[in-house]
């Protein structure tokens, strides 16, 4: 992982800053989070979490389910951030996701960001890695944590192993 701070934080910002506009579009009760891809320094592709068609008829996650033996990743209904990012930048360019590198936010209700936290959704990893995106980028401590997404894909894992 390659850590970003201070002066080298800026030339990200304003991906983090697009990433946080998409989250507060968010229709999940849980979380409020955004991912942009950016390839050759333009976003190619965006996306914000929610139920599916952003559709609150879709939400099953406020219904009574057993969630004990799901992982932390599947305890919503909701379609995550960087799948609707990976879609879009499909739908729109495509052939241009290789290489690219992903953004992700979290904010808070009032749109402040917030920390990502350390590599967790092995499914995110996954579709990262099948869409052939090069790097994940997430905002900790007010700076970029940027991940190779061979390297993000095992740090998820073991998030689960400790």
């Amino acid at each position: 992982m390659q850590r970003v701070e201070a002066d080298e934080v800026t030339p990200h910002l304003r991906y983090f800053q697009a990433a946080a506009k998409r989250a507060a579009l968010a229709s999940c009760s849980r979380a409020k989070c955004g991912t942009v891809i950016v390839k050759n320094g333009d976003i190619i592709g965006e996306g914000f979490n929610g139920p599916p068609f952003s559709s609150i008829s879709n939400r099953t996650c406020n219904k009574e389910w057993d969630y004990s033996k799901k992982p932390k990743y599947d305890k919503t209904c909701c379609i995550h951030a960087e799948w609707r990012a990976i879609l879009d930048a499909s739908k729109k360019n495509s052939g241009k996701i290789v290489g690219s590198r992903l953004y992700f936010m979290r904010i808070d209700g009032s749109g402040n960001f917030t920390d990502a936290g350390l590599p967790f959704c092995t499914v995110c990893s996954r579709l990262t890695l099948e869409a052939g995106i090069a790097e994940f980028a997430l905002w900790n401590n007010g700076g970029v944590d940027i991940y190779k997404t061979d390297e993000y894909d095992i740090a998820s894992y073991n998030y689960y192993a400790a």
